[in-house]
Parts: C-alpha cells; structure tokens; sequence
C-alpha cells in the first residue's frame, strides 16, 4: 500500500500538471466551507423565523464547531481504514445528508442535533485534503498549492451573502440548505468517481503521535495562532450581518451585498500570501498579516459610516492572507506521515473557539448592546497574536 512518502517522491516537478486534482480538492472545500458559513447571511432571516436572541444565533456556529471538533480528532481513524481519498467522498455524502436534515427539521433542537452532524461531516475533510494536496505537490510548490486550495474559503465569503439574497428572493432558508446539501452529493459521486490524490493511509492518533507533536512549542504556537486565523475570518464574518443590521441600522440585503463584494478582491490575496510564503518564509508573513490583521479588525468596530464601510473591504482582505502560510508551517511539523495527524489535532480547538466560541462572544456582548466591543476585543487578540509569532522555531522545506 502506497504511503504519504512513496506519494511525494513521485510527485511530478511541473506544478501546471496538477492544476486539474489541485482544482477538484478546491471545489470540494468550497462546498464544505460554504456550508459552514451559509447561515451567517441567513441568521437575520433565521432569528425571525425561530424567534431567537442574538446570542443564540451565535451558539449555532458553536454546534458546528463542537461537532467539527468531535471528527478532526478522529479523522485519522477513518483515513488509516478508509484511506485519505475515500474519507473524503465520505465527508462530502454524509455532509449533504446533514444540510437536509437541517433543511428538513422544524423545531429548534433538531436544527441544533443537525447542526452538531454538519460539523461533524465536514470535519472529516481537511485533514485528508491537505494530506492529499501535499503528497501531489512538491514541496517547493506548497505556498502556491495551498493558496489555490485556500479559494475555497475564499470564494465561499463571497459567494454565501450573494447565494443568500439571490435563494432568500424566491425562496426559504430551508430550501437553501437544501440546494447546498445536493451540490455537497454531486461533488461526493463525481470525486469518488474522477477524483486524484490520497491512495494512502493516513495515521490514526497515537499516544507516540502525541508526544512527539506535544513536545514541540510550534505545535502550541500554531494551535493559538489558527484560532486567531478563524476568529478574524470565520468569527468576524459570521456575526458582521447581524452587526450591520442591528447596530447600524442597514439594510439586510444591502449588509449582505456589501459582505458578499467586500470578499471578491480576497481571492486574488491567498495568491500575493502564498507568493509571500514561498519568498519571505511563513513566519515573517505570519507577522505581518497578524499585525495588519489586529488593526484592521480593532477598526471595523470602532468606526462608523463611509470608514466602516472602509473597514468591512479591508478587513478580510488582510484576513485571507493568514492560512496559505499557516497550513504550510503545520504541514512542515513533524514528518510527513504525521501531516494529517498535526492538523487533526490543531485545528480542532483552534475551530471551536474561533469559529464557534468567538460568534457566541460577540453576539452576547450584541444582546448586551455592543457588538462593537466584541469586535475590538476580537482584534486585540489578533494583534497579540503576532507577538506569539515570533517565537515560532521551525525547520522550512525546500
């Protein structure tokens, strides 16, 4: 059986000839990405409709990010058996089953359990789709590949508000779910079908495993520094219509278009990041991005009018830079069958406080009639965040 080593020594030297695996592992995070976030845009929507608070619009990120927590933990137990390549048809079937069953319930702690099982679907897929990335690739290329698979979250900031209004114009935020849990099927049936990459195992957690990742302060470092990664993009973007809406009295629709085109310009950053990244080395452009990152987030909940509008551009701009360098520092941690094990042990706390924990934050501080302070406190953390940085200690590939 083929092994994470034996894959990359016969990864070819041309990165134009991957183009085609690399681009169908992006599509597949796309639609895993965008169903995470859908329910931002919707939240004005869905708080109406079930009646709920703020804060508890807020906790329904968390209900993903606890489930999402639950299979990156585990995710090397199902690549060890089922080999990277067929958890990832796994992760996308089992992803548009949950979307209908979210779609499908129509009281409030069904949506919840629903919620908890997309989480725990999508959970499954990064792990074995980075594995599977950088064995395609050769190392030289890493910034440049992880940078092309980062459009995935990249278009989905864009293309969620957009999707939203477009579906909420004819029809409900169920039915939408709905749509995005058929798309997540498709993509199951045609990768298991024509996909390339991850015919190999990955390795299952092991107390060996453990300790060596535990010993290293990088393995540390990065597992606070993707949380920060998460809170400015995943964190801000989840709660910034329900900040924009109810704090500065915009329209829905207009706070959505604005989000949706705010992230357009982010798709072409991962690129300029990931240049940077093969250039300056991922700790000096962790550094800067945390640095520019924390302002700009600082920012956007202290400003008001044209220099709000200003911000909501900005802020993601510099947001989306962070995980081209990220993913390479993790994947440069430890050796290389162990790739999907230090992503599927840092990522999984990093999610939880980022993309669930940091939603619930700041909508409780909305509910307490703030938003704002939430943001703020949000971009000091990342700000402190770069400081953190500059003790990273790693050995970069060449």
């Amino acid at each position: 059986m083929p092994t994470a080593e034996s894959a990359a020594d016969q990864t070819p030297e041309r990165f134009s000839a991957l183009l085609g695996p690399i681009l169908f592992l992006t599509s597949l995070f796309f639609i895993n990405f965008l169903s995470r976030i859908i329910l931002a845009p919707l939240l004005p929507t869905i708080e109406q409709d079930l009646g709920i608070s703020h804060g508890e619009a807020g906790s329904l990120f968390l209900l993903i990010s606890v489930g999402y927590f639950v299979t990156l933990i585990l995710s090397g137990y199902f690549s060890a058996r089922l080999l990277h390549r067929r958890t990832i048809v796994l992760s996308a079937a089992a992803l548009g089953l949950a979307l209908y069953c979210v779609a499908l319930s129509q009281g409030l702690w069904g949506i919840r359990v629903g919620l908890i099982l997309l989480g725990m679907a999508a959970g499954l897929y990064l792990p074995s789709g980075i594995a599977s990335l950088t064995t395609l690739v050769n190392p030289r290329h890493w910034g440049k590949a992880m940078a092309i698979h980062e459009l995935a979250p990249n278009l989905s900031f864009v293309a969620a508000p957009l999707l939203a209004e477009a579906i909420l114009g004819w029809f409900s935020w169920r039915q939408a779910l709905a749509l995005l849990g058929s798309l997540s099927l498709i993509e199951a049936l045609a990768f298991a079908r024509f996909g390339k990459g991850g015919d190999f195992p990955g390795n299952a957690p092991s107390f060996g495993a453990l300790r060596t990742l535990l010993r290293l302060p990088a393995f540390w470092i990065m597992m606070i520094l993707i949380m920060l990664g998460i809170s400015a993009t995943m964190g801000i973007f989840t709660m910034l219509p329900l900040y924009l809406v109810t704090e500065h009295g915009m329209e829905r629709s207009l706070a959505n278009e604005l989000i949706g085109f705010s992230r357009v310009l982010g798709v072409g950053m991962s690129f300029l990041s990931g240049w940077a990244n093969d250039r300056l080395g991922p700790k000096r452009t962790l550094i800067s991005i945390l640095l520019l990152c924390g302002t700009a987030t600082i920012l956007l909940g202290i400003l008001s009018g044209p220099g709000l509008i200003v911000l909501v551009f900005v802020q993601p701009l510099v947001a989306v830079c962070f995980f081209p360098p990220a993913f390479a520092v993790l994947s440069a941690i430890g050796p290389a069958n162990m790739r999907n094990v230090s992503i599927s042990l840092t990522v999984p706390v990093a999610f939880v406080m980022g993309g669930g924990v940091i939603p619930m934050l700041i909508g409780v501080m909305g509910d307490r009639g703030s938003f704002a302070a939430g943001i703020i406190t949000v971009g000091g953390m990342i700000l402190a965040g770069a400081l953190l940085a500059a003790f990273l200690r790693i050995q970069e590939k060449k």
